[in-house]
């Protein structure tokens, strides 16, 4: 049953409303009296000001084309099962630019001004999902476009029953730039303008072709920037670097792998055959790579007002890691911890957990992304505790490890200084004009020595089966965030994240097994060097001990035994 189903029949049964009277107010064209909503209690006040998030478009329109348009779509309502959804989450990239929190919502942002239902002059039009008194009393309060366009600051605001006969004229832009569209909509019969609807109606007015495939253009635009480059070149079109990369694309996507143009590129013996394969990647009128391309180099640099929040969720995410080695003992279960994570970080305010709390002890650190969390207990082996609070969007990603008697073993501790020594070789490597890569590199060089030193690996190659991640990624509204992965500079921020994970059966002494390390800390570019963020964690052998022996804030919080 639909959503509007369930209110209706919730009301039917509770008698609120009868099947009469609803019949006979819909073929005359009216709806039930709707219900009056209490004020709207006051919220957090330090989200980001409308201000900073039209400098946002501002930007975005600076860098579009000529005769272009930008369309991004609200993200989807996700199901979790049955008729219970997923807490709502906001697109990144919609929110960054709008700061609108609600699902079935369209932005368009215009090159150059145009008319928009009547309107002359618009560079900017929201369509949002309107006011509706019923469905708000269920599931909470809409802003509708008045309050949108009050609180937001957006020159044009509509409801989203509007946007398919706006009068947008697609036919005029050169190019319409937009990510890959939503597939994972739920059409709702009695709701004429739900996300799927809206996507839609600009498939259908803007001629979207049936087998647009955003991985296709990214790889004719590879194709094509490869063209440019000299022959030999690191990225030119004979360079083995770029032949990996469309072919891993193409593994990546089946669209690709059949593609003519790719698998010509590929197959080709000669510079001559991959220069007349390329040269037929030709731009596509409609792109994602573009739009992709600008935010990237958009939110990879944060601003103070990103930074005053990001800090926020850092330090809650500190706290928590601190709070919880106070409390940790043996006879905890990995689910505890997590628990005690995530209770402080709501303690503070923070709306989620910026991604699923990873709390891994011995075999199950040693599993990168481990989300199960139910072991029983601990015992001493080493508790890996990656984790971190979401604050108004922002996500922390902050990683300790931990042994929970209090006391790291000879071979736990061994392994630990390896994991802190090759960290403060990345976090040294971190400044701006330096390569993305050079803190994994400068990680992975320690690793590797560190290893052969202990007599785990015999050559320094074999590190990568201990660390077999990269080192760093950007951080900020995603925990995996957009940036250029180019050099850095001043207002990045990243992680620096090296790890040594050693299952039981690996060549090398059982006395390693088990042992499963990451250390994860967030790190700002300044034009100085570098600040890390989440210093507050204690990271040294001593600092560790030291803290897991002083009291908790949360200590004698107990509950009573189920029965």
């Amino acid at each position: 049953m639909n959503l509007r189903g369930i209110f209706r029949g919730l009301l039917l049964g509770a008698g609120l409303l009868t099947a009469a009277t609803t019949q006979a107010q819909r073929k005359a064209g009216a709806r039930p009296a709707p219900l009056t909503m209490a004020p709207a209690v006051a919220r957090p006040t330090d989200f980001l000001p409308p201000a900073f998030h039209r400098q946002r478009r501002e930007l975005l329109r600076d860098k579009l084309p000529p005769h272009g348009v930008a369309v991004l779509f609200a993200a989807p309502i996700r199901n979790r099962a049955n008729d219970v959804n997923y807490i709502y989450h906001q697109n990144p990239d919609f929110y960054y630019l709008t700061g609108y929190d609600e699902p079935d919502a369209v932005l368009v942002l215009f090159k150059e001004p145009r008319t928009v239902a009547g309107q002359p002059l618009v560079t900017e039009a929201l369509f949002t999902q309107p006011r509706d008194p019923a469905a708000e009393q269920w599931r909470g309060r809409r802003r509708g476009a008045a309050i949108a366009k009050a609180e937001l600051g957006i020159q044009f605001v509509a409801d989203n029953t509007e946007f398919a006969k706006a009068g947008i004229k697609w036919s005029d832009f050169d190019r319409i730039l937009f990510p890959d569209l939503p597939t994972d909509t739920r059409n709702d019969p009695s709701d004429p303008a739900d996300l799927h609807d809206l996507v839609a109606a600009f498939r259908q007015q803007a001629a979207v072709p049936a087998d647009y495939s955003p991985p296709r253009n990214a790889a004719y635009a590879v194709l094509r920037g490869a063209m440019k480059e000299a022959a030999g070149a690191d990225h030119s079109l004979d360079a083995p670097g770029t032949q990996e990369y469309v072919k891993h694309l193409a593994e990546q996507t089946l669209t690709l792998a059949t593609d003519p143009i790719i698998s010509a590129y590929l197959a080709a013996g000669t510079s001559a055959a991959r220069r007349e394969a390329a040269a037929r990647a030709v731009p596509s009128r409609y792109d994602a790579t573009d739009l992709d391309n600008a935010l990237d180099e958009l939110r990879a640099v944060k601003t103070p007002e990103e930074l005053t929040l990001l800090r926020h969720a850092i330090r809650i995410s500190t706290t928590a890691q601190r709070e919880v080695l106070k409390l940790l003992r043996p006879d905890m279960g990995e689910m505890d911890v997590q628990g005690l994570h995530e209770y402080v970080y709501r303690r503070y305010g923070a709306e989620f957990q910026g991604y699923p709390s990873i709390v891994g002890g011995g075999a199950n650190a040693c599993i990168l992304h481990y989300e199960t969390n139910d072991r029983r207990r601990l015992d001493n082996d080493l508790l890996l505790m990656d984790c971190g609070a979401e604050y108004h969007g922002y996500t922390a990603d902050v990683t300790r490890t931990a042994p929970p008697s209090g006391t790291f073993s000879p071979a736990q501790r061994q392994i630990y200084e390896l994991v802190l020594a090759a960290q403060e070789a990345g976090i040294g490597a971190c400044r701006p004009g330096a390569e993305f890569k050079a803190p994994g590199q400068a990680a992975q060089e320690v690793v590797a020595k560190g290893l052969l030193k202990l007599g785990i690996i015999k050559k320094k190659e074999e590190s990568r089966q201990y660390f077999p991640h990269g080192t760093s990624h950007y951080l900020g509204l995603d925990v995996h965030d957009r940036g250029s992965y180019g050099p850095l500079q001043a207002g990045n921020v990243i992680t620096v994240e090296p790890g040594i994970y050693i299952p039981a059966g690996a060549p090398c002494d059982p006395k390693w097994w088990n042992i499963g390390v990451r250390i994860e800390d967030d790190v700002l570019i300044t034009n100085a060097g570098n600040e890390n963020l989440s210093i507050d964690a204690p990271r040294t052998v001593a600092d560790i001990e030291r803290l897991m022996a002083e009291p908790s804030g949360l200590e004698g919080w107990t509950l009573p035994v189920l029965k």
